[in-house]
């Protein structure tokens, strides 16, 4: 049986040959495995039965890979490594290390499943055959090409750092993600969803720690439209990233790169009363988060994304559910008043421009309507 640290790969391998395995702390150089005699191994399903009983690997805590199912298969014990790669290294953000890792122990159980002992005996053809599967799943296009991100920076990751001889995803493409015009919340519904939410946070309440509540949502939901921040940036804002003289946030964001964005006065307002309420909640784990649950640490982002799910969902005639819908609707209402496309991919913090342009799509659509229904020859 393998040693807890080792990937078997014992499957159609001509006798003589080595596959691929962890790197020897001491000496640097992959340590080389023998296969069995494939007579000492049954065939069929007896034979999956036999590998997934004698090869399943150490059980792992959820955080390797965000789920709450222990990774089987060859690739489970390198996820880890290759979490703390992603974070440390890579600066990647939380959801992109949790997404990643996932999906490298997805590809890992399948591996397992369909008796693939090792990253030496995958090809592109058979990691085809684990994105169709998913595709089977009824994944959408967009978490399949995220999986083959994930795989191609794994394999280029083991070869680089764990002795794997080639790269069996170098080549491999996907289809190309469709892009769906966001959802988008009319102004004026918006401001009426936020006005009621200011009506509530300064109405009476029985309890400090339920004003506080109050107050802590309608100053994340002001914030989120008046900056088009994404939800993991103001969870992770701490107060001294606040101007409150100049009303701007200094935000960080993907890649750990930071950007200065304003807020108006009426997020302001609410941002104020939030601060003069929580110390009813903030207890020594808030450190210096701005925002903070109800137990007192920093907010959770899943309380968080809830918090505008329940607003959004009193809003009439729309399905926008999502933090990143007020996103969307901050980028698309500042396009509608004027604001150039460069100036919103500064405050959105996209890399590129390409990504911004899809709000302008959705203003052309606005116009399209509002013409089909009051021109008398539309």
């Amino acid at each position: 049986m393998d040693e807890p640290g080792q990937i078997s790969a014992e499957r159609n391998v001509p006798h003589g040959t080595t596959t691929w395995q962890p790197l020897d702390s001491g000496t640097g150089a992959p340590h080389p495995t023998e296969p069995a005699p494939s007579a000492e191994r049954p065939a069929g399903p007896a034979r999956t039965a036999q590998h997934a009983a004698q090869h399943r690997p150490p059980a792992r805590t959820s955080e390797d890979t965000g789920s709450s199912t222990p990774p089987v298969g060859p690739l489970a014990p390198y996820l880890p490594e290759f979490r703390a790669h992603l974070s440390l290294e890579r600066s990647r953000s939380e959801n992109t290390v949790r997404s990643y890792t996932s999906d490298v122990a997805d590809l890992s159980r399948w591996m397992l499943e369909h008796g693939i002992d090792g990253a030496d005996l995958l090809d592109r053809d058979a990691l085809r055959g684990w994105l169709a599967q998913r595709h089977q799943r009824g994944l959408a296009r967009s978490s399949v090409s995220r999986g083959i991100a994930a795989v191609h920076t794994f394999f280029r990751w083991a070869v680089d750092t764990q002795g794997l001889r080639h790269d069996p995803a170098a080549g491999l493409r996907g289809p190309r993600p469709a892009r769906h015009l966001p959802d988008v919340v009319g102004a004026t519904a918006l401001a009426e969803m936020l006005d009621a939410l200011g009506d509530v946070a300064l109405g009476p309440h029985e309890e400090e720690s339920d004003a506080a509540l109050a107050a802590r949502d309608w100053a994340l939901l002001e914030l989120l439209y008046a900056t088009g921040a994404r939800i993991s940036e103001l969870v992770g804002l701490d107060r001294a990233h606040v101007d409150r003289a100049q009303h701007v946030l200094t935000i960080t964001g993907k890649g750990d790169k930071q950007r200065r964005v304003p807020y108006g006065e009426r997020a302001g307002d609410a941002l104020a009363v939030w601060e003069h309420r929580r110390p009813a909640l903030a207890t020594e784990r808030a450190g210096d988060a701005v925002f903070v649950g109800a137990r007192g640490g920093r907010i959770d982002p899943r309380v968080a994304r809830r918090v505008v799910a329940d607003a959004l969902n009193d809003v009439p005639d729309t399905s926008a559910r999502g933090p990143h819908s007020l996103r969307h609707s901050a980028a698309t209402h500042l396009l509608d008043g004027g604001a150039d496309l460069r100036t919103v991919q500064e405050l959105l913090g996209h890399a590129t421009v390409a990504t911004t342009q899809i709000y302008t799509h959705v203003s052309v659509e606005r116009i399209k309507r509002a013409y089909s229904q009051a021109h008398p020859r539309a």
